[in-house]
């Protein structure tokens, strides 16, 4: 088995969904490792869009087998919901999707308790998506969690699941508005429903091991959003880089090929937290117009800024890419000149790394440099390296440079065939 990971590495919403689908039409099974439906991938395939939230973007190709991992954490009517608007695009999935028995279950519970917190935090609140994700791994990593298999034994079931309910109503009182009856009456409906997409994981991975099949790993989020090394406390709640990978799948390092950064070509975040290189300017209207840059599962606006390669060498730092996609090349088609952030000082000192401290992050300074652009010759028609506007090149191989990794596929458009690969 060899295994090639695709992963974000920045604040996520770098368009990993359409490389996954691409690498998945010569893939036999394709995994998702971490995370829930707060992740958003859109693909544009055969003229029809796509948006994906918990399931993997492998399902776009007929022949490939796709797994929620242990690692993920699953609302199970998302689920279900979002299984239904990729049949109505005429995607069929019948046999095609699994959830591991060991992932976590996302109750409506606590999809309430996510909104609660955030208005707990008051003027600190991380910008959730308010999916229910962090309440759920909360409850995962204090061992009074719901996995996938105890939805099978009622009993055990709603043992747990009234001490999670007694737990927030002793916590917040009358604020809670929800009702555990109702709740509790939808799984008698959805046991059944979901019992056919239910496995052991491990005898999968290991059965595609034993017959060396390739398998993609689709990352959701990105490295910046990581629980451990991202922007802490402006993060997501699981490990979304290589550690998660390996710790969400039984994969096993020795089984690991290929791990491939997904970059887009200026940088945008969704929701609260630092942000060094973000314009709060024409320049940054101009990227989130230009880029359509409104979140899939939130649709709030993104955020948007230079190209942070600070960023991108700490992301490379803690996932070891050994290959990387540059997306969205062609948003920047329309500027004269286009800055790249190369190093941040801090009161006065240049910084060796990406900091820890959101307060010493808060007040960096930038340092940039200014590129030439391509301003009125057009990226969205090339289909190969050297159909590319000469600064359009260098700006590419600068990024390739200043990373240290090697830029195998660049996107200039939103479909299948705006993708170039390079030899």
């Amino acid at each position: 088995m060899s295994a090639t990971l695709c992963l974000g590495a920045q604040w996520g919403d770098e368009g990993k969904g359409k490389l996954v689908d691409i690498l998945a039409a010569s893939t036999s099974l394709c995994c998702r490792a971490q995370g829930g439906n707060n992740a958003g991938h859109t693909i544009v395939a055969n003229g029809i869009t796509y948006d994906f939230h918990i399931l993997p973007s492998g399902l776009i190709n007929p022949s490939c087998i796709n797994l929620v991992g242990s690692g993920c954490v699953v609302h199970i009517p998302s689920f279900f919901k979002e299984l239904e608007a990729l049949e109505k695009h005429g995607l069929d999935t019948k046999d095609r999707i699994f959830v591991s028995d060991r992932a976590h279950v996302v109750l409506d519970l606590q999809q309430v308790v996510d909104g609660l917190e955030e208005v707990e935090l008051g003027t600190g609140l991380i910008g959730t998506t308010k999916k229910g994700i962090g309440p759920t791994y909360s409850s995962k990593m204090t061992r009074s969690g719901i996995r996938i298999c105890d939805i099978f034994d009622e009993a055990i079931f709603e043992q747990k699941f009234r001490r999670i309910v007694h737990g927030y109503q002793k916590r917040f009182g009358d604020l809670l508005k929800y009702d555990p009856e109702a709740e509790l009456e939808k799984f008698k409906e959805l046991r059944a429903k979901l019992a056919p997409y239910v496995i052991d994981q491990i005898p999968l991975l290991e059965s595609a091991k034993a017959k060396k099949a390739p398998i993609l790993v689709e990352g959701a989020n990105a490295l910046m959003l990581d629980i451990d090394h991202g922007t802490y406390p402006f993060v997501t709640s699981s490990n979304t880089g290589l550690g998660g990978v390996i710790t969400g799948l039984n994969l096993g390092w020795r089984s690991i090929k290929e791990v491939i950064g997904v970059v887009k070509a200026y940088t945008t975040r969704v929701g609260s937290g630092p942000f060094p290189t973000e314009q709060l300017n024409e320049i940054g209207s101009t990227l989130q117009s230009v880029g359509h840059e409104v979140g899939v599962t939130t649709g709030r606006k993104r955020r948007c800024g230079w190209l942070d390669l600070v960023v991108l060498r700490h992301s490379h730092a803690c996932n070891d890419y050994t290959l990387l996609n540059l997306t969205k090349l062609d948003v920047l088609d329309g500027f004269a000149e286009i800055q790249v952030g190369v190093a941040y000082t801090y009161n006065g000192q240049e910084l060796d790394g990406f900091p820890a401290n959101p307060e010493v992050l808060n007040n960096v300074e930038v340092r940039y440099e200014t590129l030439p652009g391509w301003k009125g010759k057009s990226t969205t028609q090339a289909r190969s390296w050297y159909d590319l506007p000469l600064n359009a090149r260098k700006y590419v191989e600068f990024i390739e440079e200043r990373v240290g990794v090697k830029i195998k596929w660049i996107g200039v458009g939103p479909g299948r065939e705006h993708m170039i690969t390079r030899s």
